[in-house]
């Protein structure tokens, strides 16, 4: 493992290029931090439903699902470039489209926007990571990815203080007490002023991302070249579900992202239960960004010194531990090793992403990460678990008792289920995997 310390993790030739595809990591994670307030947003100024506000998070995800495996087919067919400059698009295209969706004050308008943005997204990521990945030697390859990917915090730490200080403060609708009970032309007024606070920040972003296309599309990016010709689809996607160690790092990352939201959306119920204020619990979800971004550095410099797979290995055993100390631990304290998750996840898409794609021929990288962006729906699906959880005994968070907690500290099962199993392939990849090549 020594050796890697003579291995450039970014060479020279190349510094450029990886640059401007790093920008990209903190260009996705802006549009995922500013988005998860606006479901709260769009309830209140547009009076939905908990069940109308949800399609916000449904488009969102949606979007990545859907557009994951046609994005790596197109990489595959094309080059990286061409992935990036479609991703940049459609991303531009959906944010801009809040422009009129604001005019007509139409929420499936703002849905499509939404749809669209994130078709960009996916194909960002489906590019993104794998590109980054091929952008010098294999050995370093996982720090590269770790080093890129931490300006993801970068950017989530931007889109939170954007959407509280750009567009929930500034929501009219909100600051009126019993605005549901106004008379229909005041809140109209009222309602097209928020829509277009609401706007700003996306059409804003849809702006920066033209600016960030031309900036690619003008410079000279490197692309792989691939030797002996590309292997059938189907032979493709055989080799891919025959590799045990992609198979289950697939699951892994599903299970991960389903752990980030529970543990980032829930912040704010943990908080309730013990009596703070939604305002306050804000603090320490910010707090969470920032040991986040902390953590990826920290986790990124450890990847000099040990194996991907066995830091893997102890962060997620670090975070399992801070996770039965939010379950079984009560009052404030609880809150802090909540907030202390955030630290030892940080590394663990990148790294899980590193490790499932290692080893993999190019065109088989390509397919590959579309399994790995569309694991995001574990994002989707695991928070609606938690939230039965939490709801099991009422609409309040302390209802009942489960295991002698409240509901909403017995919830925290689920991420800490997730952990054990990131552990594990952690310590399976060390074992069979890393062990013989050392």
């Amino acid at each position: 493992m020594n050796s890697n310390k003579k291995i450039p993790i970014v060479s020279k030739s190349v510094l450029v290029p990886f640059i401007l595809i790093t920008s990209l990591f903190a260009l996705w994670g802006f549009a995922n931090a500013v988005t998860d307030p606006m479901v709260q947003a769009f309830k209140k100024v547009l009076e939905l439903s908990n069940l109308q506000a949800a399609w916000v998070q449904l488009a969102f995800y949606g979007g990545y699902f859907c557009m994951a495996l046609p994005a790596a087919l197109f990489v595959r067919k094309y080059s990286y470039k061409t992935g990036v400059l479609i991703g940049l698009a459609l991303y531009a295209v959906g944010a801009l489209l809040f422009y009129p969706a604001a005019i007509t004050g139409q929420f499936v308008f703002f849905l499509l926007g939404l749809y669209i943005l994130t078709f960009g997204l996916a194909f960002l990521e489906t590019t993104a990571n794998p590109y980054i990945l091929a952008m010098g030697d294999p050995k370093t390859a996982t720090q590269r990815l770790n080093l890129a990917q931490a300006f993801n915090p970068v950017g989530l730490i931007a889109g939170l203080l954007v959407a509280q200080h750009f567009v929930l403060k500034k929501l009219q609708s909100d600051d009126i007490e019993n605005y549901a009970t106004l008379a229909e032309a005041k809140k109209i007024l009222i309602r097209t002023s928020d829509l277009m606070v609401i706007r700003n920040p996306y059409v804003i972003l849809g702006i920066v991302i033209i600016g960030v296309f031309i900036l690619i599309l003008v410079n000279k990016m490197p692309q792989a070249k691939n030797e002996g010709g590309k292997p059938s689809i189907s032979k493709t996607f055989s080799d891919l579900f025959q590799n045990r160690k992609y198979i289950l790092g697939v699951f892994a990352q599903v299970l991960y992202v389903g752990a980030q939201i529970m543990s980032w959306t829930y912040i704010y119920q943990y908080a309730e239960g013990i009596g703070m204020e939604s305002e306050d619990a804000a603090n320490y979800q910010f707090l969470a960004f920032i040991l986040f971004l902390v953590g990826r550095a920290v986790g990124t410099y450890m990847l000099r010194f040990m194996s991907g797979g066995k830091l893997l290995m102890s962060f997620s055993i670090a975070a399992i531990i801070c996770v039965a100390g939010t379950i079984w631990t009560q009052g404030i304290v609880g809150l802090y090793f909540l907030v202390g998750i955030s630290f030892f996840m940080s590394l663990m898409f990148p790294t899980i992403y590193g490790i499932a794609l290692g080893g993999l021929p190019e065109e088989e990288s390509k397919i590959g990460a579309a399994g790995l962006v569309m694991a995001i729906v574990g994002g989707a699906l695991m928070p609606q678990l938690q939230g039965l959880i939490i709801d099991a005994g009422g609409h309040g968070v302390n209802d009942i008792l489960i295991a002698g907690v409240s509901e909403v500290n017995f919830s925290f099962i689920l991420p800490l289920f997730c952990f054990v199993y990131i552990a594990w392939y952690g310590y399976i990849v060390f074992k069979n995997y890393e062990l013989k090549t050392i």
